[in-house]
């Protein structure tokens, strides 16, 4: 005598099953996500190297931003697209997510192109590989953690108000102590950021957006990550960094 399956108990897996076929589908879409963002990343850092280097390469261009009014409109350009990308990468289409980004690397690549000058090839990468190991951990850290880094992050994003103020202030006051003291803070403040900025873009992707959206989101994502690296890089080139004897 045959029997055919017993459907109560197909009612009880399948529900399982689709409940883990989402699940799965919803991890390799995130990994793809994430390695989008990092991939973004990588190449914003790699731009900000070559426009470094060329600008290294030219005496009259590098001299110009390091002693003349040059560094404070990058400085300036800097500072205000950090604080309009968002609403301009997060509303716009992806081309201007992509034009935000890319301006935002080559500004950074033109402003620390005198300290490619300044310092040695070896100190240089030094401060290269150990903000690469500070970062890769602290993001590592944000996108496994189960804590919620949400108060965290705030209280880390008002730190960030207060360098600002002390590097203004130090402008006119021109003490070696805040600096040193500031070349410490500021990689530990921006250490944390990424750990928070890291969780914050992994939980984007659990809002189920459009595909531009989420493209876009990538991208910003991508642009905040690139900020803390390329932070931590330059305050830690300015602890560790060894200057070119001439």
């Amino acid at each position: 005598m045959a029997f055919g399956p017993d459907k109560r108990v197909q009612t009880r897996i399948d529900p399982m099953t689709r409940a883990q076929a989402e699940a799965s589908q919803i991890d390799v879409g995130l990994r793809q996500y994430m390695l989008r963002v990092y991939n973004y990343m990588a190449l914003g850092v790699a731009g900000t190297g070559i426009v470094a280097m060329l600008v290294a390469m030219n005496p009259a261009l590098m001299q110009s931003i390091a002693l003349g009014p040059m560094k404070w409109v990058l400085f300036a350009g800097i500072l205000g697209l950090g604080f309009f990308a968002p609403k301009l990468m997060m509303t716009k289409s992806t081309g201007v997510a992509q034009a935000c980004f890319w301006a935002y690397a080559a500004m950074w690549g033109a402003l620390i192109a005198p300290m490619f000058y300044a310092y040695t090839q070896d100190s240089i990468a030094r401060a290269f590989f150990v903000t690469a190991a500070a970062f890769a951990g602290m993001s590592l850290f944000g996108y496994t953690t189960k804590r919620d880094l949400s108060a965290i992050g705030r209280f880390l994003v008002m730190a960030t108000f207060g360098v600002l103020i002390a590097l203004l202030v130090n402008l006119f006051v021109q003490s070696s102590g805040l600096h040193l003291l500031m070349s410490i803070i500021v990689p530990v403040i921006f250490a944390g950021l990424t750990a928070y900025e890291t969780q914050q873009i992994k939980n984007w992707y659990y809002e189920s957006d459009g595909s531009e959206l989420t493209q876009r989101k990538a991208i910003f994502g991508a642009f905040m990550l690139y900020g803390s690296f390329v932070t931590m890089f330059v305050w830690i080139l300015q602890l560790l960094g060894v200057a070119r004897s001439e």
